[in-house]
């Protein structure tokens, strides 16, 4: 992010809450979200106790995402209350001590309701003059994605090219992985981040990308017969700045696969993967987290449409990567959520036709589907960077079996 990047971030803020730069002048404590994927709206202070709520900028309705640095608050303890609706998750607040390269979680007991009103807050002890971030989830930026490439740097088996520019001005890559020489027998299409809040995807597109490039057996396979497309970050400009993604006005890039598209990446995706397909695309999968909590939004599931054909191949691709798990996180089939049940219906794509249901109209395509991976908890396994990247292993594997099986 380039300083009028951080200055246009630091305005949007004092707009929202006008109190907010007297507090970073008056002070030495500072919260601020002036760094790639920042969010947060401070709305007043009481001594050490800060009022805060996530920015929803553009976002129909209400979303949960947020993510703010502190600063100069040494031997201090403070503490973050958000009122009217609860924004932490299951396992409660992550927080980075490195500049947001590692997270971890605070854990469920930081987290209280203030007595008798509809307000939830956690504190923390500040040991020393380093900054802290916290965030709703364990986010990932391009810069997470540029450092896991370069362990591959000058790898012949995988290449980044460009699929558009955002409208903003970004570059959003996508990558092509396998066999990128001669013409491959089977063809694989990953997609993230079409709600720009959605992290956990990432980190298992990472352990995606880890077994395709693997010395080993599989991976010998999918660079000798697959070539797989990945888009990592379909809302760049989103995951950049913060924003939540989901329900954006007047509506999110996975409501944008319509006739005529308003977001410049889903028309480059439209345009792009069927002729990059060429006929031999025949598994393709949209990836998202859930919301925040409860219910279907605590395990792994996939998301059905109304073609039974494909969603009864997508129920065999699921016994198979039940069977597959190898101590990752868990996974059963029995909790999918088919076209029809739960809010899985017509009425939820009132705005827009979504990627997933796109993918299933690409001719020769066998497997489409969305996936969802909850940001925090599933099925009371602990989600964080190791373990979402593990299911990805376990992911690509099953996927590898799926493809090249010889009866479907």
């Amino acid at each position: 992010m380039n300083s009028i990047q951080t200055i246009n971030k630091i305005i949007v803020s004092t707009m929202a809450g006008w109190l907010f730069p007297f507090w970073m002048m008056a002070s030495d404590v500072k919260i601020d979200t002036g760094y790639p994927g920042g969010n947060i709206i401070v709305e007043k202070r009481d001594g050490d106790t800060f009022f805060i709520k996530p920015e929803l900028r553009d976002t129909r309705g209400w979303w949960f995402y947020w993510n703010f640095r502190v600063t100069g608050a040494a031997g201090r303890t403070l503490t973050f209350c958000f009122t009217n609706q609860n924004p932490i998750g299951v396992r409660g607040p992550a927080m980075s001590t490195d500049c947001g390269i590692k997270w971890r979680w605070m854990g469920a007991g930081a987290v209280r309701q203030v007595s008798g009103q509809k307000a939830w807050e956690f504190s923390h002890k500040f040991t020393d003059d380093q900054e802290v971030r916290f965030s709703y989830e364990i986010p990932y930026l391009e810069a997470d994605f540029n450092r896991f490439l370069e362990r591959y740097r000058g790898n012949n088996a995988v290449m980044i090219e460009e699929l558009c520019k955002t409208d903003k001005g970004r570059k959003v890559e996508y990558l092509r992985l396998g066999k990128l020489t001669g013409d491959p027998k089977y063809r694989v299409l990953l997609t993230a981040r079409h709600h720009a809040c959605e992290s956990v995807p990432s980190y298992t597109l990472e352990g995606v990308m880890e077994e395709i490039l693997a010395d080993s057996a599989d991976g010998k396979v999918w660079r000798e017969q697959v070539e797989v497309m990945i888009i990592p970050f379909v809302d760049k400009d989103g995951v950049e700045e913060g924003d939540q993604g989901k329900n954006r006005q007047p509506h999110d890039h996975n409501r944008d696969y319509n006739e005529k598209s308003i977001h410049a990446e889903v028309t480059a995706i439209m345009e792009k993967v069927p002729v990059w397909g060429k006929g031999k695309l025949m598994f393709a999968m949209d990836m998202h987290c859930p919301y925040i909590r409860g219910d279907y939004n605590e395990h792994i599931y996939f998301v059905g449409g109304s073609d039974s054909v494909i969603w009864e191949r997508v129920m065999d691709f699921s016994s198979m990567l039940e069977a597959g798990i190898t101590g990752s996180l868990p996974y059963r089939a029995s909790g999918n959520l088919p076209f029809g049940k739960g809010w899985n219906t017509g009425g939820n794509y009132k705005q827009g036709k979504n990627c997933a249901s796109w993918m299933r109209e690409i001719p020769g395509i066998r497997f489409a589907s969305g996936i969802e991976i909850p940001y925090a908890n599933t099925q009371g396994a602990e989600v964080n960077a190791a373990t979402a990247r593990a299911f990805g292993h376990d992911l690509a594997r099953t996927i590898l079996k799926y493809i090249t099986a010889e009866k479907r």
